[in-house]
């Protein structure tokens, strides 16, 4: 269901060599992960969802920032199962509050704080070959075995684009307009300016153990090529409590020279069919430069246009098969046709 979810794990014991496809929707969503997976081949997924997020930053006299989020991505299989072709945007709209002044100045703010086209590739699948079941054992079929804890890795790279002329969340500081408030014009500097294009490279790991849970690492490398290089990690654990629905928690850490913090999220997803997944998250994070509350609810729907991989011994059977299946056609029809001559030669005798 999810990317983390164990819903995969119930249909990881039984992919095939060829492929990492599943009959349920592999989503990145709920949290800010992503999965060591691709959707696989000829699959087409979007994933949508909105977002609140407050912020409060001590540094500037409590002023405040309370934004809608929109967040859209798309992911494409395509050449192989270990390839995805992915594009994530994130757009915000909302208000910035300065209490710098006697009187609070409120701004307008509007901006995408993220354009990212990015491609992965599956360098590691453990579940590469089918998993053995031991119909006599339900305890060796469901116990922990350490070879589980090995994961799934992925590469995922791609540029990041700085869409608009004045976009004011910069480095996606909501902050930003902010920078050096009184005296920042006098200085003759001004605020933080993004580059139009800079990179990310994201090193994916995932786990399946017990049956029921999942655990994924994200490690990543941001905003290569500007002035402010972000490294991060993430780590998110999910457990799947019931067919249909699965909860998660997460922590993610950011270190760059111009932005620090931690984050924690938790939420949970439901299967609403096989190719449809909804979810929902609260987050915050541990410090007040600045403090932040979230909380948002998605949905993801895929297009499975997934071909099962047909081997040339398999097509070979398939042919002789028609070939046999046309055979017994003809021969019932020469029958019919010699049953019908014998019938017609006894009425004229």
């Amino acid at each position: 269901m999810i990317k983390r979810s164990a819903f995969t794990v119930f249909f990881c014991s039984v992919l095939m060599l060829q492929g990492q496809y599943t009959d349920q929707i592999n989503s990145n969503r709920p949290g800010a992960s992503i999965g060591a997976f691709a959707v696989g081949k000829n699959i087409i997924q979007f994933e949508a969802g909105a977002a609140y997020r407050s912020y409060k930053h001590s540094g500037y006299n409590n002023a405040t920032f309370g934004g809608k989020v929109g967040f859209f991505a798309v992911r494409w299989g395509f050449l192989a199962e270990t390839l995805e072709l992915t594009y994530e945007g994130i757009y915000m709209h909302g208000n910035l509050t300065s209490n710098l002044t006697s009187v609070p100045n409120v701004q307008l703010q509007k901006g995408f704080t993220q354009n990212f086209i990015g491609l992965k590739y599956l360098i590691y699948d453990p579940f590469k070959k089918e998993k053995e079941v031991n119909v006599y054992s339900w305890k060796a079929n469901n116990g922990f075995k350490l070879r589980e804890l090995i994961p799934a890795v992925s590469l995922t790279v791609g540029p990041n684009f700085n869409l608009g002329k004045n976009n004011t969340f910069s480095y996606g500081n909501v902050f930003n307009n902010l920078y050096r408030p009184l005296f920042y014009q006098n200085l003759n500097t001004t605020p933080d300016t993004e580059p139009f294009m800079h990179l990310r490279a994201t090193l994916a790991t995932q786990s399946h153990f017990l049956g029921t849970w999942v655990f994924v690492t994200n490690f990543s490398y941001d905003r290569y090529l500007s002035d402010y290089p972000e490294k991060s990690y993430i780590l998110t654990l999910t457990h799947t409590f019931h067919p249909l629905w699965s909860v998660y928690v997460e922590n993610q850490g950011i270190r760059s020279t111009l932005y620090k913090d931690t984050l924690f999220r938790a939420g949970a997803a439901y299967l609403l069919t096989d190719n449809i997944q909804i979810e929902a998250t609260l987050g915050s994070n541990i410090k007040d430069t600045p403090q932040i509350l979230f909380v948002n609810a998605g949905v993801s729907y895929r297009l499975d246009f997934h071909k099962d991989y047909i081997s040339a011994e398999e097509k070979e059977m398939d042919a002789l098969k028609k070939g046999e299946k046309s055979a017994k056609k003809l021969i019932r029809k020469d029958s019919r046709g010699e049953r019908k001559r014998n019938r017609n030669a006894k009425r004229r005798n």
